[in-house]
């Protein structure tokens, strides 16, 4: 008999062996509290300030966004009663494609229950139906589109991160008339450097490649109106495909993505993960709708989220902390090892009640493991100040590697 329990137990040990197995932080996080959140520990709970969360701009707790969420629960339910193709689609589904499309300046958008999920169905969709497609990807694009890229079973290609040269040579190597993808990210989640996206953009129509660009980490907080890195720059029109959430700095959850009419008609006629998936509530819908609206409206969100990042880079600045300055409001702290990641996040929640995620492979490289701090319009400058305290104080007595 095969002991099938013991195979998959066994399958754990080098990743407990290696530091980076997965343990959760179990949090309430309340509203009205924000940042700071309820961790539970066996029978114990203690008060703790999130230092990581997507949640960007705390839109998750923002009454209007709850009262919005409320009303469409009490008024359709919790469900949405099917996929979109059977009794699924809702008039809130309806409508925040609209927006979405309208927020990039594209004909059309669909919504997705997850950013995972929209990567995923769009890049594969796209992949399979463009005969002889070849996709080329920035080496350091999320699971999900290698995922969908993988699923697509389209020839693939990835040039080094950011690098346009390596991308160039690359387009060049294949006949013009090849259906060509670039699939690459605005703002990198883990290292939050930025994509040359005018370049890209340039390549692409010098090789006559379709763009495909994942704004998840951007949108709602770069730009006038919250319309991502590439609106910010003006260059919406010509990116063939955007991709964005509303879980992150819309404080929802979801994914979308916009285009011309024909393009998304076919992500949405062919597309197996939006096909064959249960469509997002329509309480959730109306949330991000409202969320979206009040985003588009209100810049003092993004203002305040800029001076506390602004606050504390420069606060870390003049510690011994090592850390990546980029120019994204995404703050890597650099370990370089998984235990002394690990350790180090564990002492400034359990010593300091400083809640930050440790990092480690397979999200980054080996060697490469970080924190990854997120500040929010929350936080206020004591805590930006007891932050980065707590992080040298932990970060000297680790003996951790100094700030050059």
């Amino acid at each position: 008999m095969i002991d099938y329990k013991a195979l998959l137990k066994e399958k754990l040990q080098p990743l407990k062996a290696e530091h980076r197995y997965r343990v959760f932080t179990n949090l309430e996080r309340l509203v009205g509290e924000a940042p700071y959140a309820l961790w539970h520990k066996g029978k114990n709970s203690k008060k703790v300030i999130v230092w990581c969360s997507n949640d960007y701009l705390g839109m998750s707790h923002n009454p209007e966004v709850i009262e919005a969420f409320s009303k469409a629960a009490q008024k359709y339910g919790t469900g949405s009663g099917g996929t979109r193709n059977i009794s699924g689609t809702n008039y809130n589904h309806v409508t925040l494609e609209q927006t979405v499309a309208d927020l990039h300046k594209k004909d059309a958008g669909l919504v997705f229950v997850s950013g995972y999920a929209a990567n995923e169905a769009s890049l594969c969709a796209l992949g399979e139906g463009l005969e002889n497609c070849v996709i080329l990807s920035d080496e350091k694009i999320h699971a999900s589109m290698i995922q969908g890229i993988r699923h697509s079973r389209a020839e693939r290609h990835v040039f080094r991160h950011n690098d346009l040269a390596d991308l160039q040579t690359k387009l060049a190597s294949f006949d013009s008339n090849r259906p060509k993808i670039i699939a690459f990210v605005s703002v990198y989640s883990m290292d939050g450097d930025i994509a040359p996206i005018k370049e890209i953009c340039d390549l692409a129509k010098q090789y006559n490649a379709f763009t495909y660009l994942d704004e998840v980490h951007a949108v709602g907080i770069y730009g006038d109106k919250g319309e991502g890195v590439s609106g910010s720059l003006g260059l919406s029109h010509q990116i063939d495909m955007i991709q964005g959430n509303f879980a992150k700095a819309y404080g929802v959850v979801g994914g979308y993505i916009t285009s011309q009419e024909d393009v998304v008609d076919y992500v949405r006629s062919y597309a197996s993960g939006f096909i064959f998936t249960t469509s997002l509530p329509p309480a959730v819908a109306a949330a991000a709708q409202k969320s979206i609206e009040i985003l588009k409206s209100d810049s003092s969100y993004r203002e305040k989220l800029w001076e506390n990042v602004v606050l504390l880079k420069d606060k870390l600045s003049k510690s011994s902390v090592r850390f990546v300055n980029s120019k994204s409001h995404i703050i890597p702290i650099l370990v370089g090892d998984a235990y002394l990641c690990r350790l180090l996040a564990q002492n400034l929640l359990e010593n300091y009640g400083i809640y930050v995620q440790p990092i480690n492979y397979p999200t980054v490289p080996k060697g490469q493991e970080r924190l990854r701090i997120t500040v929010t319009p929350a936080h206020t400058p004591q805590m930006i100040n007891e932050l980065v305290s707590a992080l040298e104080a932990e970060w000297n007595a680790l003996s951790l590697k100094k700030a050059a």
